[in-house]
């Protein structure tokens, strides 16, 4: 079973974010909180790394 986890910024009824997953190798998924059985992206530990870094630094482009 998934256990899926919501950002802490979600707006005051928990749709305005997207919720992450980890997976077994170190693969984490996403996917929309207002659409959850919508699709789900699935990246690689690299990936995923460097997804929370750009957010944390402010550099996602």
């Amino acid at each position: 079973m998934t256990t899926w986890r919501m950002s802490g910024p979600s707006g005051d009824d928990g749709s305005d974010c997207v919720e992450a997953a980890a997976l077994p190798g170190g693969h984490h998924t996403l996917r929309d909180t207002k659409n959850r059985t919508g699709p789900i992206l699935t990246l690689t530990p690299v990936a995923w790394t460097d997804l929370v870094n750009a957010v944390k630094t402010g550099t996602l482009r």
